[in-house]
């Protein structure tokens, strides 16, 4: 019953908005970008709407409960991004007169396998973006109900699929600018419950963590996914129809589904990867994520990637393109700095919080989920259920509006950028993209929401950011030196990436480097951008191309500007 109070209006409200764009749809032109007829107002509430993913809804305060404080300054990157493009990339971007990423590529500098690799790129960073959301639906879900984690994802691709194809981004973007409201109140209102009801025991243990290491009561732990535990000592546990078995001292792995109730007073296992939360160096304001033992580069690691990164999210920047002109543009960024900041204030208290009252979702690897399980914790009766309803209906919001832009951007790459455009294939691009991402997510429930989403983060750092900062603002960049830049960034992030996942494993700065690639990555793309166009000669119309990116065509006259 939860569930469907929690999902069921969500996906309604965003159905019955979708139904409503289908009369204003008659070309490529308002599937993509709404005719660019989206006021500033409306279109910031639908950027922070599309912006607040899983990641930021649940993904900060689990990233809080497991590695302490220093996990806020993803809070920090990804508000800071967006001063980094309303400075540099925004007006320019809608003045440009594009669509898409791939299309501005082209814009610029005349290039067609720039713009066929731009499009790939859309889908690189598109998906591992987009399968986290769909993935933490089908989490979030199974924990509120008896649902399997499948139905989860499947919901959140049914609702995202039609209302594209019914309504393209005009209807994404008033799903999106309601979401927002949604998920902002949705998230402030519990947060306050929850620090008044929490009780001064809490609040104070909140603010001096202890190191977890014994559970304080008979608790029963649910792992979601294979994981694999370092016992201390031989630990007796219980199963649900009250057999006993004792995990052996060493490396024991449990499998998905599996559910063990530890007694009071055992001691807490570890998870392999991870130190147990509130230990030493929880507290410091530095991000030490997998005990790289670097924690100050760490924390300029996750800086560079989700600052350099936002500048380069093709969902995001389609929005830009609803603008009416250049200046609505600037005035939709930096009203979103603002609605971002506003809910951004927030995830720390529920990461402290989780680290108190439920510290064992750390030992199943569902921290994803501390969010909503945080009320049933404080409250087991009426009022914990009402807000975990309430947090589960926010939660959803932010699956479904990140979902409905990344969507749209891998479909518009799909069906704009690569083939020949027409509506009817955009449409059903929209479909099939969510069907693929679907599948792509069913296995993906062992991988971290944050992880991905980093990722995506750092591929965009290291191939957009540089491509549009040049494009924008350095007449002498060539196509050639744009290709090789965007192919040394992709090359080098998606390398790390899959020596991570599939690789030997790695010691040492050769580790760290590999886990946080945009400290090497984003500066190797820029120079060697630089220095291939320095080899080159830009094209003799180069001038006049950049003066249109930053000329407003109500001032100049030549209809050039937007």
């Amino acid at each position: 019953m939860t569930a469907v109070l929690a999902v069921a209006p969500v996906a309604l409200v965003t159905l019955l908005v979708g139904l409503r764009g289908v009369a204003a749809m008659r070309s490529s032109s308002d599937f993509l970008v709404a005719s660019r007829r989206v006021s500033p107002l409306v279109n910031s509430a639908a950027v922070s709407g599309e912006y607040l993913s899983a990641a930021s809804f649940l993904g900060i305060s689990a990233l809080v409960l497991t590695d302490g404080i220093g996990s806020l300054w993803y809070s920090v990157g990804f508000t800071a991004g967006y001063v980094a493009m309303l400075v540099l990339v925004a007006a320019p971007m809608r003045r440009s007169g594009a669509l898409t990423v791939p299309d501005f590529a082209e814009a610029r500098l005349a290039s067609v396998p720039l713009r066929r690799l731009s499009a790939v790129v859309v889908l690189v960073i598109g998906l591992l973006y987009v399968v986290p959301q769909f993935r933490t639906a089908g989490l979030v879900l199974s924990s509120i109900s008896d649902a399997p984690y499948w139905v989860g994802v499947a919901v959140a691709g049914t609702v995202a699929s039609l209302t594209l194809a019914l309504g393209g981004m005009r209807a994404a973007t008033y799903v999106q600018a309601f979401q927002f409201v949604l998920k902002l109140l949705l998230f402030i209102v519990p947060a306050i419950w929850l620090v008044v009801h929490a009780g001064a025991e809490t609040r104070h243990e909140a603010l001096h963590p202890a190191q977890f290491t014994r559970f304080q009561q008979d608790t029963p732990v649910t792992f979601e996914v294979d994981t694999t535990l370092t016992v201390p000592e031989d630990t007796a546990v219980r199963h649900p129809g009250g057999s006993a078995e004792t995990l052996p001292a060493g490396r024991v792995t449990v499998p998905s589904g599996e559910r063990l109730v530890f007694p009071e007073g055992t001691p807490v296992p570890k998870v392999e990867g991870t130190d147990l939360p509130g230990g030493a160096g929880w507290e410091r304001p530095l991000l030490d994520t997998r005990d790289s033992g670097h924690p100050l580069l760490g924390t300029w690691a996750v800086l560079v990637a989700t600052v350099f990164g936002a500048m380069g999210l093709p969902h995001v920047l389609m929005r830009f393109h609803t603008s009416p002109d250049g200046s609505a543009a600037r005035r939709t960024a930096a009203l979103t700095v603002g609605l971002l900041g506003a809910f951004y204030l927030f995830p720390g208290v529920y990461g402290v919080l989780a680290k108190v009252l439920v510290p064992e979702l750390y030992v199943s690897k569902a921290t994803d989920t501390a969010v909503v399980a945080l009320p049933a914790a404080v409250d087991p009766g009426g009022a914990g259920t009402v807000f975990t309803v309430l947090l589960s209906a926010g939660a959803f919001a932010a699956f479904l509006s990140t979902s409905l832009g990344l969507v749209l951007a891998i479909s518009g790459a799909v069906a704009h950028d690569l083939m020949p455009t027409r509506l009817r294939t955009l449409r059903l691009a929209a479909v099939a993209v969510a069907a693929g991402v679907v599948l792509l997510a069913l296995p993906a429930a062992r991988f971290d929401v944050e992880v991905l989403v980093t990722w995506g983060f750092t591929v965009a750092a290291s191939t957009f950011c540089p491509l549009l900062v040049l494009g924008i603002w350095w007449r002498r960049l060539t196509a050639g030196g744009a290709i090789a830049g965007v192919l040394t960034g992709l090359s080098a992030t998606s390398g790390a990436f899959l020596a991570g996942m599939f690789g030997p494993e790695l010691d040492g700065w050769f580790a760290f480097l590999a886990s946080y690639p945009a400290l090497w990555s984003v500066p190797t793309a820029f120079a060697t951008m630089i220095a291939v166009s320095l080899c080159g000669r830009p094209p003799s119309w180069s001038t006049t191309a950049l003066l249109r990116l930053h000329l407003d065509a109500r001032r100049d006259g030549t209809g050039l500007g937007g």
